[in-house]
This record gives C-alpha cells, sequence and structure tokens, in this order.
C-alpha cells in the first residue's frame, strides 16, 4: 500500500492526541511502549484482542455514546466493557500512531459473496517489509494480525485464516470443512472519520442491522470461542465442535461477567426487557 493517500489525510480528524496510552496499556497488559515493529504490533494486537471484549451491548439498550475517543476511552479503558469494530478499530489506530506506527483505516464488505454492506472498519499498518492487516474488531476471530500478501496464512487460535487478492480487493478468508469462506472483502483506499459515523448510524439502529436485535458478546482463547448470542451461551472449538447453553435471565450477569462485560443493575434490568428473560 503506498502511503500518498493516507498522508493527505489529517490526523487531527483522528483525536489521537487525545489517546491516553498509558492507561490503553495497563488495559491491555502491556508494560512497556513499544517502538514500532512487526513483532511490536503481533504482542499489542494479540493483547488487545484479549483484553478488550467485542459486544454491542450499547446498541442493544438504545445508549451507544458514539464514536469520539472521548467516549470510547472511558467505556473501554475505564470499565470492565468492550465495543465493537469501530470503537476497538479507533481506539487501537489512534495508540498504534501515538507509539509511531504509521496507520491507515479502511472500510470492508462483510459476507462479500452475499453481498453485505459496508459495514467493517479494520486496519492496515505500513512497514518497509510490507503491509498488516490489523482486525482487532472483527469480532473475537482475528487475535493475531496478517501480512497484506495473495495467499498469506495466518493460524487464528487453531484456525486457518488466509488473505486473496482479486484486482483491486483483498479477501479475508477461513478455512471451513467446505473449503475458504470470504469473511469480508475491502481495498487500499483510505476511509475519512464521516464514512464511520455513517456505518455507525446504519448498525447501531438499521432493523435489519446483526446488531440492533441482541447482544453479541465475543471472548477468543486458544482453544475456544466463547459468544453469548441472545439469550444462548456458544462455546465454538478450534475442533469444529459447538456447545450451546441456554442463559436464563436470572444467570444473565453472570454470563456477561464471564465474558469481561459488567453491566450496572439498570442495565441488566433494560437488556433482560429486550430479552424477554
Amino acid at each position: 500500500m503506498t502511503t500518498i493517500e493516507s498522508r493527505h489525510l489529517d490526523i487531527d480528524e483522528w483525536d489521537v492526541a487525545t489517546v491516553s496510552v498509558d492507561d490503553y496499556l495497563a488495559r491491555v497488559g502491556q508494560s512497556e511502549p513499544a517502538a514500532p515493529s512487526v513483532a511490536a504490533l503481533h504482542a499489542l494486537h494479540e493483547a488487545h484482542v484479549r483484553a478488550i471484549p467485542f459486544e454491542n451491548i450499547d446498541v442493544v439498550l438504545g445508549q451507544h455514546p458514539g464514536l469520539g475517543l472521548e467516549a470510547i476511552q472511558p467505556k473501554l479503558l475505564g470499565r470492565a466493557r468492550g465495543g465493537y469494530c469501530y470503537e476497538h478499530a479507533l481506539l487501537f489506530a489512534a495508540v498504534l500512531q501515538r507509539l509511531g506506527f504509521t496507520v491507515s483505516r479502511h472500510m470492508a464488505r462483510v459476507q462479500p459473496l452475499r453481498p453485505g454492506p459496508y459495514s467493517h472498519m479494520m486496519l492496515l499498518v505500513s512497514f518497509a517489509e510490507g503491509d498488516y492487516l490489523a482486525d482487532v474488531g472483527f469480532g473475537a476471530g482475528v487475535p493475531h494480525p496478517m501480512p497484506l500478501r495473495d495467499g498469506a496464512e495466518v493460524d487464528q487460535y487453531g484456525i486457518r485464516h488466509r488473505l486473496s487478492r482479486d484486482g483491486a480487493f483483498w479477501y479475508l478468508q477461513k478455512w471451513t470443512s467446505e473449503g475458504w469462506e470470504s469473511l469480508h472483502a475491502f481495498d487500499t483506499t483510505p476511509s475519512r472519520a464521516v464514512d464511520y459515523e455513517v456505518a455507525h448510524h446504519y448498525t447501531a439502529t438499521h432493523p435489519n442491522s446483526p446488531f440492533v436485535g441482541k447482544p453479541v458478546v465475543m471472548r477468543p482463547e486458544r482453544v475456544a470461542t466463547r459468544k453469548l448470542l441472545g439469550d444462548e451461551l456458544v462455546v465454538e472449538h478450534a475442533s469444529g465442535e459447538v456447545e450451546r447453553t441456554p442463559v436464563p435471565g436470572d444467570e444473565l450477569g453472570r454470563r456477561l461477567r464471564e465474558l469481561d462485560v459488567e453491566l450496572t443493575e439498570q442495565e441488566l434490568s433494560v437488556l433482560r426487557g429486550k430479552l424477554g428473560v
């Protein structure tokens, strides 16, 4: 990826200077700021995915605070809470830039063969030896960055993922029993802050958005991924085995805490009402 377009983007539109690197590093369990390198990106990327949950609770409750870092930081860094792709990626991009990495922000089309909308945010991080996809907000499925190279494969906690190029577009794919499944597609054109405001409005309010109707909380582990999908706990093992457990209303708070999401009693009460449990 050339950096001509990214150099034309005004960093101030992202409020990068307002991010607290110290609070971020404490949240993800990294003690020292890392000098920019591929190894440092790997360490920060995995630490972020393991420490900060993917979740859409505020969307379901109709109380999402917005995409400014002044709203993201208190939630993701100051509370036992997480967020969805925009919150994760905007925070991660700002931290990386403060640490000296070269970062550009992009939109991806989810489920591109169906097709889904351009509703996902991911990053490209540039090094002398090449660019890397940093995708800390794609559920909990991409704990490691991936080299932006056609056919490059990375083991993501036991599940093979690869990047495949078709013309101007790159496809993030994962290996399934039926072959390679395309998860999202993107090109290397950087996005602007307003693009995410528009996409966030759709994902947070449109009745067809998968995030409006039910909670989606995801936490990765090296042998399985735990998910709360509505009122059901789902454990997906790298082997392909899937376990499903109903979550009654009186267990909802405990199950969320097990996924590292802590709600107030009022939030829990409203969420139970939304779920009818």
